[in-house]
C-alpha cells in the first residue's frame, strides 16, 4: 500500500483509509440493523489484518456506535503503527432548531467527547481530530477555534480537521488557515468539490475523500437501486465504457478515479468484510488514470448534482 503525505501535517497515511462506520452502526445499501453487521471479534481481526497488509489510516467518530471501542481493542499495543482520525459529538442543539449553543456548552461538549474518545480508543492522543460540524458559523466560532487549537498545542491532537459538505464550506475551511485536513465528498458522479483541490494544495491542507463509492451505488450493489433513482441507474451504466481488462469493476474504477488526483492524500472506503479489504488493497496499486482517461471521466459527472442528495434519499427510503 502506497502512502501519501497529509498536506503539511507531516503525517504519512495509506492511500486507502479504513472507514469504520459500518463496524459500529448499520450503514449502506441493504444494512438495516445489527444482525446485518460484522461481529465485534471479526471486526477486530479485520482491522489487524488491514494494518498487517499496509493500511495505516483508520477513520472513526463518537457517532459511529462502538467503532472507537473496536479500534481500541484492535490496536492496543501497536498504537504507534496506526493513524487514527476521530470526530467529536455534534454540538448543535437539535431540540432548538439546529441552533449553535453558547461558548461554555460548546467547550463542554467537545471536551467531554474528546475525553471519551481517548478512553475508548485506549490512547493518550488523537492523530487527527476532525469536526463533523462544518457550518461556517461553527468553524469561525471562537470557542471552536480555541478548543481545536488548544488541543493541538497540548499535544493531545496532532492535526485538526473538518468534514465538509458544500464547496462553500470547503473553501471557508481552507482559507481560514485553521484546519490541517479536510474530508469532503467526491466521486465519479458528483465532482463539484474538485474546484477546491488546487487551493488546498497551495495552502498545504490535506484532503481525504469520502463517498468515493457513493454509498454503494458505484459498486455491484448499485445494480438494483430504488425505482425513483432510475436516472441515476442509467447514468451509472455509462461508466461501463471506461472499464477494461485492468479495471473491470465499477468500484475499482470509482476508486482509481479519485486516487488519480495528486492533491488527494487518501480515499475513505467503508470496509466491513475481508473481501472489501482485499479489493481495496488490489485497487490502490499506484497505477491510476492517465491524463486522457482522467479527462474523459471528469466529463462524465451526473448532469443534475442537486438531485444527488443521499440524506434525502435515505429519509425517503430509497437506499
Amino acid at each position: 500500500m502506497n502512502k501519501r503525505l497529509l498536506g503539511k501535517s507531516g503525517i504519512e497515511i495509506s492511500e486507502v483509509s479504513f472507514g469504520t462506520v459500518s463496524l459500529g452502526v448499520p450503514y449502506g445499501i441493504g444494512i438495516k440493523n445489527s444482525s446485518d453487521m460484522i461481529k465485534m471479534g471479526d471486526a477486530v481481526l479485520l482491522l489487524r489484518d488491514a494494518l498487517a497488509k499496509g493500511v495505516n489510516f483508520f477513520d472513526t467518530a463518537r457517532g459511529y456506535g462502538n467503532s472507537e471501542t473496536i479500534l481500541g481493542k484492535a490496536f492496543k499495543g501497536c498504537r504507534d503503527k496506526v493513524v487514527i482520525c476521530t470526530k467529536p459529538s455534534h454540538v448543535y442543539d437539535s431540540h432548538a432548531g439546529q441552533c449553535l449553543p453558547g461558548s461554555s456548552e460548546i467547550k463542554k461538549t467537545l471536551d467531554e467527547s474528546l475525553s471519551v474518545s481517548l478512553n475508548e480508543l485506549q490512547t493518550d492522543y488523537i492523530d487527527i481530530l476532525m469536526s463533523h460540524d462544518s457550518a461556517i458559523e461553527f468553524m469561525n466560532h471562537p470557542a471552536v477555534i480555541d478548543f481545536f487549537q488548544s488541543a493541538k498545542k497540548k499535544g493531545v491532537v496532532r492535526a485538526t480537521g473538518i468534514s465538509t459538505y458544500t464547496v462553500e464550506e470547503s473553501l471557508g475551511a481552507i482559507n481560514s488557515g485553521l484546519w490541517d485536513v479536510i474530508q469532503l465528498p467526491f466521486n465519479l458522479m458528483e465532482q463539484s468539490q474538485a474546484q477546491v483541490f488546487e487551493l488546498a494544495r497551495k495552502k498545504g491542507v490535506g484532503l481525504v475523500i469520502r463517498s468515493v463509492l457513493f454509498k454503494g451505488i458505484l459498486t455491484d450493489r448499485g445494480k438494483n437501486i430504488h425505482p425513483e433513482l432510475e436516472k441515476v441507474k442509467k447514468h451509472r451504466a455509462l461508466y461501463k465504457e471506461l472499464l477494461n481488462n485492468e479495471i473491470n469493476t465499477l468500484s475499482d474504477l470509482a476508486t482509481k478515479f479519485v486516487l488519480s488526483f495528486d492533491e488527494i492524500s487518501s480515499v475513505l472506503l467503508g470496509i466491513d468484510k475481508p473481501e472489501y479489504l482485499e479489493s481495496a488493497l488490489k485497487v490502490a496499486d499506484g497505477n491510476y488514470f492517465d491524463r486522457e482517461t482522467l479527462e474523459k471521466a471528469r466529463a462524465m459527472d451526473f448532469p443534475d448534482p442537486a438531485f444527488l442528495d443521499l440524506p434525502k434519499w435515505n429519509r425517503l427510503g430509497w437506499l
